[in-house]
């Protein structure tokens, strides 16, 4: 894990959350298909790791990998429908649909959408708050 310690960057913070829920309200508004499916997944999966960035911005962490920014999503104590483990797992999907050619099915497509729509509002409103105390 390669990480670069800078100034933390309240506002810079508060603008990554903020493009992290636009897109992710973008990405469930679009109809799932086999076509659509990679997409879905991948941007699903950027706006749970945008959060991640924005936590690690506030600490004045640069990382260079997506493990520490879901990590640090993982080390948050907030009650979800889905366990925020599954986070990890959309990490790995996410990895073998841009390096291995993966094409994830409509019901693997529909459980991702599933995982947004019960994990990111309260993990994006306690990420908020935690940027906000600062």
């Amino acid at each position: 894990m390669i990480q670069r310690y800078k100034r933390p960057d309240k506002k810079d913070a508060l603008s990554i959350i903020q493009s992290s829920k636009e897109e992710m309200e973008f990405t469930l508004s679009l109809e799932i298909t086999e076509k659509s499916a990679s997409t879905i997944v991948k941007n699903v999966y950027e706006c749970f790791r945008k959060l991640g960035d924005a936590l690690l911005v506030m600490k004045g962490i640069d990382s260079q990998d997506h493990i520490t920014s879901i990590k640090e999503l993982l080390k948050l104590n907030i009650n979800t429908k889905r366990p925020l483990g599954n986070i990890e797992n959309l990490r790995i999907l996410r990895h073998n649909i841009n390096y291995y050619g993966y094409r994830p099915g409509i019901e693997e497509t529909n459980d991702v959408v599933d995982l947004a729509k019960t994990c990111f509002n309260p993990l994006f409103k306690e990420v908020e708050n935690k940027i906000s105390e600062k």
